[in-house]
């Protein structure tokens, strides 16, 4: 317990330096630039603090229960704005396989997974998306896991360096499934 409470420390401080540098460190709102901007760059400090903390529990991420609702993760983040064209689903594919944590897996059980959920999303988006929260749902009974994969979806997300108005969505409904606070998460 007291790792996730460092990781909401270290979220909290990270957002309170992005507000910082947000009102020119002045307490007096900044005008150049956007809050886009702005918050993306915080966004990406968050990811790299998060991506960082997930491996650090590489050990304790070894079920079979976080490995499927990882892959379910994986594809609704990559599913987000409603389609998956191929090269996006080969760069997710491939930073789930050069994901650290995710090495815990075999990596045809990974593809599998997530090419699974994919498939169903791009067949009936509702549908797939229905199974894919089901299917993250159950890593719900373990608290380190259930907020496993939601960092797991930021490392995703963010790893263009922006995480879009639909991931952040996507994260969310994970967060409600996994009954993990959005808050800890910047949301």
């Amino acid at each position: 317990m007291a790792m996730w409470d460092r990781i909401k420390d270290q979220a909290k401080g990270l957002q309170q330096q992005a507000q910082g540098a947000r009102s020119g460190g002045h307490g007096q709102p900044s005008h150049a630039g956007s809050a886009t901007g702005a918050r993306g760059g915080s966004k990406a400090q968050l990811v790299g603090v998060l991506k960082t903390q997930l491996a650090s529990l590489k050990t304790e991420l070894k079920s079979g229960a976080y490995r499927d609702a990882s892959m379910a993760m994986c594809a609704l983040v990559a599913a987000a704005d409603g389609s998956v064209d191929p090269v996006e689903r080969q760069h997710v594919e491939s930073l789930i396989l050069q994901n650290d944590v995710l090495r815990n897996f075999p990596p045809d059980q990974l593809r599998q997974r997530f090419n699974k959920h994919v498939d169903q999303l791009t067949y009936n988006f509702q549908q797939g998306r229905q199974e894919a929260l089901q299917e993250i749902a159950k890593a719900a009974k373990k608290p380190v896991e259930a907020k496993a994969v939601v960092q797991t979806g930021f490392v995703v997300a963010g790893a263009d360096g922006y995480i879009a108005p639909a991931e952040e969505q996507v994260l969310r409904d994970a967060c409600a499934t996994l009954g993990v606070s959005p808050q800890e998460f910047g949301l």
